[in-house]
Order: C-alpha cells, then structure tokens, then sequence
C-alpha cells in the first residue's frame, strides 16, 4: 500500500501539466504494424517454450491421481499418504501416518504428538463404512504391532496386540485348541478396532465382541500406558471397551476365548409369516442365526449354526442342486441384461470369457452396475437372488472361524441400527416388527433396495457405549442392515448412488428409529450435514449414551484432544461443564 501511495503521489504533478481536453496524436502506421509484430513474436515464444517443457519433462504417475484432476498434470508430494476406507467411501489424504513396531515406541509417538498438540488419531484397517478412524490431520496404525503375547490353555484366555488382525489371532491359536466366542462377517478387522466400534457377530445368547475383552492396555497422553479392567478400574474399563479410539490408544487386550469346535450350517429359505410362527425356538435353539430378507420377494433366508454332535455326526443330506444349477439364474439374467443394456452387442461366453468363473456375489455386483437405481433392474437381480438361495439350501460343516463368515458382496454404503429386542424367554416380537415396517416402506417408495436386508441378533453388552448396552443380563438385542452397492468406479454413478442410499436411511430413521429405540452402529454411523438435524442427532445420542462421562473421561486422558477427528467433534461436543 505504501508504495501504491508513493506512485499515486509521483503521478499527480505529470497530470496537473497536462491540458485537460487534449487528444494525443494517433501513431504512423508502420508503428502499428512493428508492435504487431512484437506481440506475435512473444506469443510464437511462449507457445514454444510450452513444447519444450511439456516434452523435456515427462509428468509423474501421480500427477494422474483423481485429487490433482483440478490441476490436472500438479504431482502429489511424495510424503503425502492417501488413506480410504473399504468402500472407499471415505478418504483423506494425511503426511503423518506412523506404524510404530513396539510399545515403547508407542508411547513416544503419543507423547511427542501430545506435547505438539498434534492430532494422531488410531486407525485400525480401515473397514470401516464410515471412516471412523480416519482423519487428515494424522493417524497411527498399529498393523505391525500384531503379536500373539500369551496364550492361557488353563483359563482360556489369550493376550494380543492390539494390531493383530482376526484371521490373524485365530490362525495363532488353533493349536492350542482355542477360537474366539463370536466372529463379525469378515476376518480382516484390528482387533483393537473391532472391539472399539462394538462390532458384533449373531447369536442372542452371545454378546458382541467387546464383552469378550478382561483387561486392556491403553496408551494415554497424561498416564501414559495404563491397563484397565473391571477389578482394576470398572468404570474406566466399561467406558473404554467401547472407546471409539477417543480415550487412548489401545495396545494390548486379553481375550476370553472358547474350546475350538467345528459347527454345522444349515441354509434354507422361508416366508415371513413362518418366521413368525417359529422365531422364539430359532432364537432360543439355535447359537447362530441370522436371516437375510430378499425385497420385492416374500423369502427369507434363514442361515443357523450350531455344534456338531457327536452322536448324530454328519447331517445326512443330499442337496437337490449343484452349485452350478444354483447360480445358474445369476447368469442367465446378467446375460439377458447386457443384451438388453448393451444394444447390439449379443452377449455370449466369448464376450464375457469370465463369467463362469464369477461368484455369485460378483455376478449380483455386475447386474447392478448395468442401471444401479432402477428399480426393476433391482427387483429382477433380487428375484434372481432368491432362487439362488433356494437352490442353495443344504447343510455344510466347518470350523467356526470358516463357518460364521459372510460374503458381503463389493463396495457398499451400509447403515445398521440396534434396537432391544425382548428376552430370550420372551421376545418382545418388535424386531420382526420392524422388519414388516421397513420391507412396506421400500416398496411403498419405490426404493431400488438390493438384498439382503440382514437382521442378526447379540445378548447384551456392558460396555456403557455400546449400543447393545443393558444393565439388565436377559435382555437381547437385534442388529438390521441395510445396504446400496457402489459396482461401479464412474463418479457421477457413486453420487446417485450415494444420494439415493441417503435418501433410503433417512426415511428408516423417521419412520422406524424412534419408534423402536434404534441407534446405529459407531461403524456405521453418518455426520448431518445439515445444523439442525446434527443438533437432533446429538440431543439423540445423550438419551442413550453416557457422553459428559465419555467427554469428562477424554478430558483427563487426553485433554488436547489429539486421538480425536471431525466425526467425533460433532457426535460428542465438549459442553461447559466438562
């Protein structure tokens, strides 16, 4: 501003002299053409220089990278870590994401980030659907602390890094003739993360999988490495089980594990209305069930698991189908699609040369991708779906490890609610409820919904953060999930995709959530956009959820907030009294 100043002040005599209506004379022609002439030849020099450059230096591979599209050849900085969860339905890009490989060397990466006031939040493996553990501003992964310490054969208990995947862990201890209680769907899961989030399995006698936690480590910025438990601090330790990562980093956890058995899964397809006649003896007789609800259709899927006797052995069954013939609607429809989406191309095995060797959850992925929001397309790949299923009934037999998980199919936008569900003597029935509601809502609004609607069920947890939490030892719980497939990697598609599925969940939550005391899963769990509905969510969570002894308890373990992120921030904010 100075020097503007300056100049401005420098100009004003010139002005003063000069007359006030004069014309300057116009230039000679040759004059005109000369700075013509010029200014070609500066254009001809700056284009060629363009040329030079654009060839000379030949622009990196992550110039190409879908961040840098608004600078389109702008490299990204070496050091720079691109971080997604599974779906990749979250991302962020951090330079701080460290892997410490011993608890030492923890505790200083917590201690120096705590004294920067840095943010260091605990990501595990980033499955995720929302992304909970991510966050630009840095993470700490614990994948290469994931050590089996010490296996008791006597009490049955196992004590673990915290960075040790599940698959991991039951692989580690098999020898010993030991398994976990209960799985969730999938295998690749930190344990320090799946007992964070308050994953679960199925089961109503079987809790979720924090209950199966005795005693943890946590790396805190003002104690440093502190272990919890119910006989050494229980209202820490039921606080934390369940700590969503905001109150420490957790290290070590001891393990309540089972004797190792092998079970058999029985698979067979019903109707609604005999479910309801046989719930209560399904969930009573069986250690593992879950249905799975086809919409548009009137079948369900009703999958059980339980121990294989030693007297009855092998279940005697001959399963009406081949595998082939099951599937073989799956691919019947995808080829009538292509014909039907992909005019004039005649779809034949030469034009899909995989096709054959796809699963059945990879062909449904492909029939979505062809008009992922059309309803019929939808409705026909569920049909198909359900005739899979039916030709797929049948039994088959494996260790629990092997048995209790679940193809989930590709990428996926997930929302899933709990919600009580009764006793196990008696059933309040509000789950199935629920689930007649929420299947006449989709239909009633034409909602492109792909199955399954999954419905499983867990005993109560006492961890006080869980959303299965009860003081109360009989009361059971049902966990509903409702899913959009993302088959495709197009943008524009994701977004419509993305904007539907929202659309889906909120009319769930208006309709249903309420009504039924149901609160979705910390893994599951979406941030309003919109100011007021974020001030609803957060008034909603403070009816079930201690959140000033949650805020209190990451005051005084971690006062700057460093393991925190956005999602948290929002969820649980800081109120004057704590």
């Amino acid at each position: 501003m100075l020097r503007l100043h300056n100049l401005r002040r420098c100009l004003q005599p010139l002005r003063c002299h000069r007359p006030f209506c004069s014309v300057p004379n116009p230039p000679p022609a040759a004059s005109r053409d000369a700075e013509f002439r010029r200014y070609i030849g500066y254009g001809v020099l700056f284009l060629g220089c363009g040329a030079i450059t654009y060839y000379s230096f030949p622009f990196p591979e992550s110039a190409k990278h879908k961040k840098a599209e608004l600078f389109r050849y702008a490299p990204l900085p070496a050091d720079l870590h691109t971080v997604s969860n599974w779906s990749g339905t979250h991302e962020v890009q951090t330079r701080t994401f460290l892997q410490p490989e011993s608890a030492p060397e923890l505790e200083s990466v917590v201690k120096e980030y705590n004294e920067k006031k840095q943010k260091i939040r605990p990501v595990g493996s980033g499955l995720s659907p929302n992304g909970i553990g991510l966050t630009r501003n840095g993470m700490v992964n614990l994948a290469l602390m994931d050590r089996v310490l010490e296996v008791d054969e006597k009490n049955k208990r196992v004590r673990v890094e915290a960075g040790i995947r599940v698959q991991q862990l039951v692989d580690g201890i098999k020898d010993y003739g030991l398994t976990l209680q209960n799985f969730a769907s999938i295998r690749e899961q930190q344990i320090g993360g799946i007992v964070q989030v308050g994953a679960h399995g199925t089961g109503a006698r079987l809790p979720p999988i924090d209950e199966q936690v005795i005693s943890m480590k946590l790396v805190t910025p003002t104690k440093g490495t502190i272990e919890v438990s119910k006989e050494k601090d229980p209202e820490l330790f039921y606080l934390a089980r369940c700590g969503l990562g905001g109150l420490g980093v957790v290290s070590e956890v001891t393990l309540q594990c089972v004797e190792r058995q092998e079970l058999v899964e029985h698979t067979y397809v019903s109707t609604m209305n005999e479910i309801k006649k046989n719930h209560k003896k399904l969930l009573s007789d069986n250690k593992h069930v879950k249905y799975l609800y086809i919409p548009y259709t009137d079948k369900v899927v009703v999958v059980t698991c339980n121990p294989l006797s030693k007297w009855k052995g092998l279940p005697k069954h001959k399963p009406k189908y081949t595998a082939e013939e099951a599937i073989q609607p799956i691919r019947d429809l995808y080829h009538e699609s292509l014909r039907k989406h992909r005019k004039p191309v005649v779809a034949s095995e030469e034009e899909e040369p995989n096709v054959g060797e796809l699963s059945f959850t990879e062909l449904r992925d492909k029939l979505l991708a062809l008009d992922p929001l059309n309803k019929e397309q939808v409705m026909k790949t569920n049909q198909a779906e359900a005739e899979f299923w039916t030709k797929s009934e049948g039994y088959r037999v494996g260790w629990s490890d092997e048995i209790l998980g679940f193809d989930c199919g590709g990428q996926q936008w997930v929302s899933e609610t709990c919600f009580p569900a009764g006793t196990l003597s008696k059933p309040s029935m509000k789950d199935l409820e629920y689930i007649e509601r929420l299947l006449q809502m989709i239909e009633r609004e034409d909602i492109p919904a792909p199955a399954p609607i999954e419905q499983r069920w867990t005993a109560c947890s006492r961890s006080r953060m869980s959303p299965a939490y009860s003081s109360s030892p009989g009361d059971i719980f049902s966990w509903v999930g409702i899913i959009m497939y993302l088959p495709t990697s197009d943008a524009r598609e994701r977004k419509q995709i993305t904007e539907e599925f929202f659309h889906y969940r909120r009319l769930t939550q208006a309709r249903l959530w309420d009504d039924y005391s149901a609160y979705e899963h910390w893994a599951k769990i979406e941030v309003p956009k919109d100011k007021d509905e974020l001030a609803a969510l957060q008034a909603r969570l403070r009816k079930r959820f201690p959140v000033d002894a949650y805020n209190q308890a990451r005051k005084e373990l971690d006062p700057n907030h460093i393991f925190s992120n956005y999602m948290l921030e929002k969820l649980f904010p800081v109120t004057e009294t704590v």
